[in-house]
């Protein structure tokens, strides 16, 4: 396990525009704030999504697109340098109107309506490549 404290330096309440992109606004945000580390929830809905599943075995990811409206129940993440650009690290909860789920990494979904929290840290996170994993994680 790796672990380190961190102090936090800013928080954010944010609403996504609708018609964008649910995870590049995370990263614009990050962008424009000079956010380096941070930690998010959210909550909304969507139009559509694409979410990545990671296949242990071959150490790629599946996408799953889903073209029909979704509930975001849940969505949680971070955001860390990779090559020298913010990266928001999304994973969600979507739900159908008949009550059933999905979840995954969220790649990209044209929102609906958005609200986030985001915590900013003083430190930054850069995301490193991981031998065992092959996946580029922070610390």
């Amino acid at each position: 396990m790796h672990y380190r404290e961190v102090a936090t330096e800013r928080e954010f309440l944010c609403r996504l525009d609708t018609g964008g992109d649910w995870r590049a606004q995370l990263e614009t945000l990050a962008a424009d704030e000079g956010i380096e580390a941070a930690w998010f929830t959210g909550l909304g809905a969507v139009q559509d999504a694409e979410v990545w599943f990671y296949d242990q075995e071959t150490c790629e990811y599946d996408a799953v697109t889903f073209d029909e409206p979704l509930e975001v129940a849940a969505c949680v993440g971070n955001v860390a340098d990779l090559d020298g650009e913010p990266f928001a690290h999304t994973h969600a909860v979507l739900s159908r109107p008949s009550g059933g789920a999905l979840a995954g990494h969220l790649n990209a979904a044209t929102v609906w309506a958005g609200e986030l929290y985001v915590r900013a840290f003083e430190d930054p996170l850069v995301r490193e490549h991981d031998e065992t994993t092959d996946l580029d994680l922070w610390l």
